[in-house]
């Protein structure tokens, strides 16, 4: 299926590369839903992170760095490449073991864009860097 980000490309664009939940995300849901499930509040967290697991797209592309996420309203976070002052990574000890981490992304003029974990978040905001230096060129 196609999603949103491929959906809005522009002439000449194309995804550079695609950040996707770590599977300890996953395994915190399932936790959520096993826990806690015999209350409500399991059962809600459940369901809530896989949501937002199964409706959230982030990328890098020639042009831009996208997020999307929402399942009945819709919500995007764009930067055009040139306007990416900088790209923070932040990873725990558990995040430098199994190689997940959240980025922050700032922008000229507006606010920064928080990503949550990510797997491989060193591999994107190389990526990041990579798309900011071809599109310089």
């Amino acid at each position: 299926m196609t999603g949103y980000i491929e959906k809005s490309l522009g002439a000449n664009e194309h995804v550079v590369a695609k950040a996707r939940f770590h599977w300890l995300y996953s395994v915190k849901a399932w936790l959520a839903l096993l826990l806690l499930g015999w209350i409500l509040i399991g059962i809600w967290i459940f369901i809530a992170m896989m949501v937002k697991q199964g409706t959230t797209e982030i990328a890098v592309t020639t042009h831009r760095f996208v997020t999307k996420t929402g399942l009945i309203t819709l919500r995007t976070n764009e930067i055009s490449l040139q306007n990416i002052e900088g790209v923070k990574l932040e990873q725990s000890f558990l995040g430098r073991i199994f190689d997940y981490g959240h980025l922050r992304i700032e922008g000229t003029g507006i606010d920064a864009v928080n990503i949550p974990d990510i797997a491989e978040p060193i591999k994107f905001r190389a990526a990041i860097e990579t798309a900011k230096e071809t599109r310089q060129t």
